[in-house]
């Protein structure tokens, strides 16, 4: 009988907290010991699909769930002591490089949730982690005070300026870079953003990891529509290093919606 790698896992929930008017952080009541930083979840709502969701701690397992369709918004009616169901690690992580002493993390919207992870994995391997959160608007923030808590210094931007310095990441981003020793850069969130920092670490001739979002339906490498320049997201990624996501015709571009027409 073939072994089964990632069998469905049910963990009752722990601790829901609102991070903001769009989207919620669910802890449950389990770890997951074997999970690296970028890897993510498929988790599964009886009735409503599977969608997958980034990592933003293993111990204990914490995900954060942005309320825009019928998977997360049945996940935003969770309360303490309800289940939710899940498969994984699964996917590619950002990789350190072993003699890392400074990285930076950039993240937009809900792709912070991610990097917390990776700081926080940072921190434990005594490597310095510094960080910019960049958000359309001050409400927009999720995850600030946890990065805080693992970080050397976290840097705020808001397109609107009502929160830290006013203007989108890459002038922070860039300022860090020429400034400091950066070993190596991570970023996660709006893809026109990623593609930004990834040509940004180029031009710098620092290493560069980026995790992109495709639409998934299985997570293991078996239906393909997560493809994106030849590659699948779900076990070739979803971390891709700059020099390779600068290379897919489609990254910072064009994305595919659930039925795979490109848009």
């Amino acid at each position: 009988m073939k072994k089964v790698t990632n069998p469905i896992r049910t963990a009752i929930v722990r601790k829901v907290v609102d991070e903001n008017y769009r989207v919620k952080t669910i802890e449950l009541e389990c770890d997951l010991p074997k999970a690296l930083p970028g890897q993510f979840l498929m988790v599964w709502v009886p009735g409503a699909g599977e969608k997958p969701m980034s990592i933003g701690n293993s111990n204990p397992l914490t995900i954060s769930v942005a309320n825009v369709g019928k998977v997360s918004g049945e996940l935003h009616e969770l309360k303490p002591g309800g289940m939710v169901s899940f498969r994984g690690p699964l996917g590619k992580p950002f990789n350190i490089p072993e003699r890392a002493k400074c990285i930076l993390v950039v993240g937009g919207g809900y792709g912070v949730v991610p990097m917390y992870f990776l700081a926080k994995v940072a921190r434990e391997n005594k490597i310095d982690t510094l960080a910019v959160v960049g958000a359309k608007t001050a409400k927009d923030i999720v995850w600030e005070k946890q990065l805080f808590t693992v970080c050397k210094e976290v840097f705020i931007t808001t397109d609107d300026g009502t929160r830290g310095m006013k203007g989108n990441v890459l002038a922070e981003a860039q300022r860090l870079i020429e400034g400091k020793k950066i070993d190596s850069v991570y970023a996660c969130g709006p893809e026109r953003m990623m593609e930004a920092v990834a040509r940004l670490c180029m031009q710098h001739n620092v290493p560069c990891e980026v995790s992109v979002e495709r639409y998934m339906k299985c997570g293991v490498g078996v239906c393909g529509s997560c493809a994106i320049g030849g590659k699948l997201c779900c076990v070739d990624g979803p971390v891709f290093s700059a020099q390779e996501a600068l290379s897919f015709p489609e990254f910072g571009k064009a994305h595919r919606d659930a039925s795979g027409r490109r848009i």
